[in-house]
């Protein structure tokens, strides 16, 4: 794989990111696209946007989806990072009965550690401190990492490096627990990453990983996961090889509703790999999931996709509807830019994330308001753009819909809710 010079804003990968191997075969093009975290202010609005390639991969050698070009991550994570995972009722719920469930299945107490990659505002990490549990944040992010400190979680504010592993590890720190959330499939040296976990945890500890699964992405049409940010795409056949390749073992997987369908897995240093993970390498066996033949005809379901929901919006806004959306989170950026969604047919977009308002969406560049907007104008139509978190946005904006306001969802086919 190419190295990244500091300097460098990215670099089209050759070879596969896990593996090594040349054999990577592209099934979907996106052209050049903007960065879908990179938000614009009031004074970005009159200057370019930096553009890079966004094109998918399947591996052959090792079964890995996977983007070919890589940013650099000071670019994608450190420089003014919007997402503060607190902001979501849905996923503080689903952490913390994470967390509580460990505490129990590993008998976790004072004498305990608990590390988390990618910690972002502590969301996950004050159960433990809670429960006295000593617990360490790592996350690049400078204000995340200092919404985590104000709420009484220890973080360092670093990308997480198997050099930093071994810092950690010379201090006498070896985790009982490492949690990685939606972290793996953003690093560009994966098997640095891994290799760090290796290090640091202990003889009979747990790696509790959670990323978003690959065959949904594929079977619901959820192409506008896709962006910058995430560099992989992950089956449990393609985790398997990576995990192996560090000493360390896939011994449990489960999966999740959360993020339009992710995994969660149980990885440790010693091999006790049970039926979850041999049923789920034998699903994905059947299914193809491990050959490109699975994936060559994603592209034109996108395509059709696309052109449906354009066609949807444009005949509501040739009716005189008036069109918001909710969620200025980058799937909705990957989403509008790609279909073509500007402020011809979208008037605003809403947001809870506070350090969003006022901002422009990139590409697009449609203005970011807060939730409350919905109810001061109340548009006819809201795309929602978090389908994501579908459940717990129509409870909160139950008075908008009492009122007459209706919901577009957009994957995985466009509907009127």
């Amino acid at each position: 794989m190419d190295m990244m010079c500091l300097d460098a804003k990215s670099v089209t990968e050759r070879a596969c990111r896990s593996c090594g191997g040349t054999g990577i075969e592209t099934f979907l093009e996106f052209g050049k696209t903007p960065l879908a975290d990179r938000l614009l202010t009031s004074s970005d609005i009159g200057e370019p946007e930096p553009i890079f390639p966004l094109r998918v991969a399947f591996c052959k050698d090792c079964s890995l989806v996977q983007i070919t070009e890589t940013v650099n991550p000071i670019i994608l994570f450190a420089d003014s990072y919007p997402y503060y995972s607190s902001f979501s009722p849905a996923l503080l719920k689903h952490s913390r009965a994470n967390a509580l469930d460990l505490i129990n299945r590993r008998g976790l107490g004072p004498e305990s550690l608990v590390i988390e990659l990618a910690s972002n505002d502590g969301y996950l990490l004050k159960n433990y401190v809670e429960a006295g549990i000593r617990v360490l944040g790592i996350d690049p992010a400078d204000g995340p990492a200092a919404a985590a400190e104000r709420v009484g979680v220890p973080t360092r504010c670093a990308f997480f490096t198997r050099d930093v592993a071994e810092t950690l590890r010379a201090q006498g720190m070896r985790a009982d627990i490492i949690h990685a959330n939606n972290v793996l499939a953003h690093v560009a040296d994966t098997n640095g990453f891994v290799a760090g976990i290796a290090r640091l945890l202990k003889d009979d500890g747990v790696a509790v990983i959670e990323a978003p699964y690959v065959e949904p992405l594929i079977e619901h049409c959820e192409f506008d996961t896709i962006y910058h940010e995430h560099l992989c795409y992950f089956s449990v056949t393609a985790l398997d090889k990576l995990f192996r390749r560090h000493g360390l073992y896939l011994n449990e997987v489960k999966h999740l509703s959360i993020h339009g369908g992710s995994l969660r897995l149980y990885v440790e240093s010693r091999e006790n790999v049970g039926a979850t993970v041999k049923d789920q390498l034998a699903h994905e066996a059947s299914r193809g999931i491990d050959a490109i033949g699975y994936f060559r005809d994603f592209s034109s379901k996108v395509d059709a996709l696309k052109r449906d929901l354009s066609t949807l919006l444009r005949r509501l806004k040739s009716q005189g509807a008036t069109i918001a959306a909710y969620g200025a989170a980058a799937k909705g950026a990957t989403l509008i830019n790609t279909v073509g969604i500007g402020r011809d047919l979208v008037d605003f977009v809403v947001d809870r994330n506070v350090y969003k308002h006022n901002k422009y969406m990139p590409g697009q560049r449609l203005p970011i308001r807060s939730t409350e907007a919905l109810l001061e104008v109340q548009p006819d139509y809201v795309l929602l753009l978090a389908w994501n978190f579908v459940d717990e946005i129509l409870d909160q904006q139950a008075e908008y819909r009492a009122r007459g306001g209706k919901f577009i969802l957009p994957v995985p086919t466009p509907r009127i809710i």
